[in-house]
């Protein structure tokens, strides 16, 4: 008889696809077998999940961890701690850190960083502004490229030199070059010319507050990122380079993704937390000001936004997780635009998810395809986000009946404050195991920093017939 290394036993397992009462072994890293629940099954060591539900873990393709050169905010092992938490399995690391991984001496210095103190499996989007380092880059393992579309007015961070690109001919560019990699490219939507006419509209006004910088930027019903998403739309159709767009809130821009995938473009989005639950609600922004700015999505998009979720426009969820000090919060309750923009969620956004599947927004089968079925599939993790023989052994076990509060005194990022503060939700994160090992459990992070690899897609490779470009 096989000895297992784990067997997590009397679970309900939950694919995409559905749920099954089944037993689940483990050997080593990976998934071993799939049995019958109850089965006579030799184990080193059980995990009784009887009443509770097995998941796979969650993939988080978009995630701040402020390391390097902003440490005081957050880092490595505080950011991933937090995400094991919160049944995070993998994080992808973002590129607006002191230095950008825009050339590969500096994304080397991120990899070995994450080597060494990350407690989950990782990944880092190299800044692609570059063009004639994407290819070395490329070849480190990376599983995207980012761009940014803004610069910052008033400050210098979080979207400083080295990350941003606004000029048209430039990204064509950059959308042509990362093609040339076959990996996908990020791309943070924002139309810079038109935000610098509203802002400047606000501040002759005398309108520089939290509740002036929330307006400005869902202007017009939210003319800047309507704007900005049908230019990188139509240059992904141009081009054919993957494109992975950040930040879905708007109406208008769920209708462009309809259509460009109605007509065969390669193109995924995604929604993050504070679209659903925090900013869509302006009592909410009037009460935290910048605590509760990322973005307000007003109240009309909401409805929208868990349409698109449900019908597979929007292809996954992922944090934006953007940790900030209170004291890079407080001014904007006189200067929203000196406050650090971007809002805190790794450690609650799957608890947030599975309280709507108790409100009847979702399913629990959808909300595993959203966070890690998809997010797997469109990175190319080919071992991560299912639940089947051979798959990494990256798990999520929660308690669909329990509740808890959320609050101040349990956030584990180094920042210490979560504008959740105060919301009840039914469904905890009981124990979180990253490739057959353990991090999370009972209240309290298990996992070793340098536990966590590389998680380096699979059968990503150059786009088979290029369409004829400027180059060409």
């Amino acid at each position: 008889m096989t000895t297992y290394d784990l067997v997590i036993r009397g679970g309900t397992l939950v694919t995409a696809s559905g749920r099954t009462l089944a037993d689940l072994a483990i050997i080593d890293t990976r998934i071993a077998a799939l049995l019958e629940s109850g089965a006579d099954a030799s184990a080193k060591r059980t995990i009784d999940a009887t009443g509770r539900h097995v998941l796979p873990g969650a993939i988080d393709v978009h995630s701040h961890h402020r390391e390097p050169g902003f440490t005081h905010k957050e880092d490595i092992v505080t950011a991933t701690s937090a995400a094991a938490a919160g049944g995070v399995t993998t994080s992808f690391a973002m590129p607006n850190v002191q230095p950008p991984p825009n050339t590969l001496e500096r994304l080397d210095g991120m990899l070995a960083l994450y080597d060494q103190r990350s407690i989950i499996d990782w990944n880092v989007n190299a800044a692609a502004t570059i063009p004639d380092q994407f290819p070395s880059m490329a070849s480190r393992g990376i599983a995207a490229f980012k761009v940014f579309m803004v610069v910052d007015t008033g400050r210098d961070y979080p979207h400083m030199p080295g990350i941003g690109v606004h000029d048209h001919g430039e990204l064509l560019g950059i959308f042509e070059a990362v093609g040339e990699t076959g990996l996908p490219l990020m791309v943070h939507p924002h139309d810079q010319g038109l935000m610098s006419h509203i802002e400047q509209g606000y501040w002759q006004r005398g309108e520089r507050d939290a509740r002036a910088y929330a307006r400005a930027y869902s202007a017009y019903d939210g003319i800047i990122w309507d704007t900005a998403v049908a230019v990188l739309l139509r240059i992904q159709q141009a081009t054919g380079t993957p494109l992975h767009l950040l930040h879905t809130q708007s109406s208008g821009v769920i209708e462009q993704l309809r259509r460009a995938k109605a007509a065969g473009q390669r193109v995924t989005a995604e929604v993050n937390p504070w679209a659903l639950f925090l900013g869509n609600d302006w009592a909410t922004i009037e009460r935290l000001g910048s605590y509760a700015l990322s973005y307000y999505v007003p109240e009309h998009n909401t409805e929208p936004l868990w349409t698109a979720l449900n019908d597979g426009t929007i292809d996954l969820v992922s944090t934006d997780h953007a940790p900030h000090t209170r004291d890079e919060k407080e001014p904007g309750w006189t200067d929203g635009w000196k406050a650090h923009t971007g809002t805190p969620s790794t450690q609650f956004y799957v608890p947030l998810l599975l309280d709507a599947v108790h409100r009847g927004l979702i399913s629990i089968e959808r909300v595993v395809e959203l966070v890690a079925t998809a997010p797997a599939r469109v990175f190319g993790l080919a071992r991560k986000g299912r639940l089947e023989v051979g798959c990494d052994a990256d798990i999520a076990i929660v308690d669909l009946e329990a509740d808890f509060e959320i609050s101040d005194d349990i956030v584990l990022s180094k920042i210490g404050w979560t504008p959740y503060a105060g919301s009840r939700v039914r469904g905890v994160v009981e124990t979180t195991i990253v490739r057959g090992q353990v991090v999370y459990q009972d209240g309290h992070v298990v996992g070793q920093p340098g536990w966590g690899r590389q998680a380096r897609p699979e059968g990503i490779g150059k786009r088979e017939q290029p369409p004829t470009s400027s180059k060409e």
